[in-house]
């Protein structure tokens, strides 16, 4: 009797807790009493300005979305409508995810941040802090092990193990500092280990093909910059998914 009066309270709490977020609770977590937003909302950065963005998706009470807290999100960031309940429209959460991704709390489903790690991660991937994503013993780990929990999915599993070695490009041929590059600027320098063939060379069980179809993300021209359309972290039925046309996978 008393578990079920404890899941009627709990079923009762929710909704109210729902509409305090908004219709989208992706990026949030209950801590037993309300839905707050989990860490990895808020970790990316927006790819337009922040002052565009609180133009953009205005705050409904002063307050915008952050770890732990369960401010309310811009409707603008998932509806067309000005009340809750609200239907999630997915043109409106596209726009959202592509321009203020952090100013509406949705980080968790921007691609960097969107892909599974491992099964068996030597570290908990769910207690990873900012400094541990930015420390030389643990980033080349994280890449490997836990990429979501960084922004590190689109690395293909090799990071710099030092955030600054993109400041001076002269480093990677200079004479004295090839163990280091090689250790610490693998991804800046070039040095990340490959175990893949050429993204030209793949291609589906029926042969080369002559078309492809249509890239789905505006960042396929970066990823493949980067080793997306060759580097085996990603299935191929991924990279197609996402890059079909500019990784040309039949």
């Amino acid at each position: 009797m008393i578990a079920f009066v404890s899941m009627f309270i709990a079923a009762f709490l929710a909704p109210e807790a729902m509409a305090v977020i908004g219709g989208d609770l992706n990026c949030t977590t209950y801590n037993g009493t309300a839905f707050v937003y989990a860490p990895a909302a808020v970790a990316c950065s927006n790819t337009i300005s922040d002052a565009s963005c609180a133009v953009l998706y205005p705050a409904a009470n002063t307050l915008y979305p952050a770890a732990g807290n369960d401010a309310q999100r811009a409707y603008a960031c998932y509806t067309t409508a000005t009340a809750t309940p609200a239907a999630v429209v997915a043109d409106m959460k596209a726009a959202a995810l592509a321009n203020c991704p952090k100013t509406c709390g949705f980080c968790c489903q921007t691609d960097a941040y969107n892909c599974r790690n491992a099964d068996y991660p030597r570290l908990n991937c769910a207690t990873i802090t900012l400094s541990q994503c930015n420390s030389v013993a643990w980033r080349s780990i994280i890449a490997s092990d836990c990429p979501s929990a960084c922004g590190f999915c689109l690395s293909g599993g090799c990071v710099d193990a030092v955030t600054n070695c993109g400041n001076d490009l002269s480093i990677c041929q200079t004479v004295g500092m090839q163990d280091f590059v090689n250790t610490y600027c693998q991804k800046t320098c070039g040095r990340c280990p490959s175990s893949t063939t050429s993204a030209s060379s793949v291609t589906t069980s029926t042969g080369t093909c002559t078309s492809y179809i249509a890239d789905s993300s505006t960042s396929c021209a970066a990823w493949a910059a980067n080793g997306f359309c060759s580097n085996t972290f990603y299935t191929l039925a991924q990279r197609r998914a996402r890059c079909a046309t500019t990784c040309r996978i039949c």
